[in-house]
């Protein structure tokens, strides 16, 4: 747990925003770790994935879904948070590949980002396909170009990019290994389409985001495992699908 600082935030689409952060990063050990963040006037922490980090700042993308994320958005620079810090486990990316598959939908793709500039320092680049329902939802496209990477972003209703789902894309690219974050939907569908080994962010309803709770367990091949602190990146060998 820790007090955090917000640098600055602004706002990426109508309903998605950008928060940069200062404080102790060196609870953040992974791509694919979260933060859950106390919001004055609200129980339950939101948990948020971290889309960037280096030494001293820390990148968070959040949607505004409700009350909380609302409150959260309409903070100024210089106000302070609450945060417990490096919830999780993350992607490893020592795993065997050599053309990695990044697949990221709507609010998952923020953690991919930061998969994506990691795996970049080891001297991978990765492809990634970016997933919206529409083209005013459509974020970090440029971002992830920067890094080098090809993109692909596909729209359900067909008004930015390649029409359709993720999955209907997949095909364009050679890969050996994919890493997706996502709605549980789109997951499975990845999870089904792909025949190569993969890891897979879920996200989850939490209550405490450190697996005291169980609120947010889920069964695996191996038994069951808590989103917040088993996952919230699973392999794929070991979901039960």
């Amino acid at each position: 747990m820790g007090i955090y600082t917000i640098e600055s935030i602004r706002q990426l689409t109508y309903d998605t925003y950008e928060m940069t952060l200062s404080g102790d990063m060196s609870w953040i050990k992974a791509p694919g770790q979260f933060v859950n963040i106390k919001i004055d006037g609200f129980f339950l922490r939101r948990p948020l994935s971290v889309c960037d980090i280096d030494d001293r700042y820390m990148t968070l993308i959040f949607k505004v879904a409700g009350q909380g994320t609302k409150a959260l958005s309409m903070m100024k620079a210089s106000s302070q948070l609450d945060i417990l810090c490096g919830l999780g486990n993350g992607y490893d990316v020592n795993v065997s590949m050599y053309e990695p598959l990044l697949i990221g939908g709507g609010c998952g793709v923020p953690p991919l980002y930061y998969l994506a500039k990691t795996l970049k320092n080891k001297g991978i680049t990765p492809c990634v396909i970016l997933g919206f329902n529409k083209k005013e939802d459509v974020f970090y496209e440029d971002e992830f170009k920067a890094l080098g990477c090809n993109v692909c972003v596909c729209t359900v209703d067909g008004s930015y990019g390649y029409i359709g789902l993720v999955t209907d894309i997949m095909d364009m690219f050679d890969y050996d290994y994919t890493f997706s974050c996502g709605p549980e939907g789109m997951l499975k569908a990845i999870y089904d389409k792909s025949i190569v080994s993969g890891q897979f962010s879920f996200e989850e309803r939490m209550g405490c985001g450190f697996g005291a709770c169980m609120g947010c367990t889920c069964k695996t091949k191996y038994g069951y495992k808590r989103i917040c602190k088993d996952g919230p990146v699973l392999f794929k060998e070991e979901i039960s699908w």
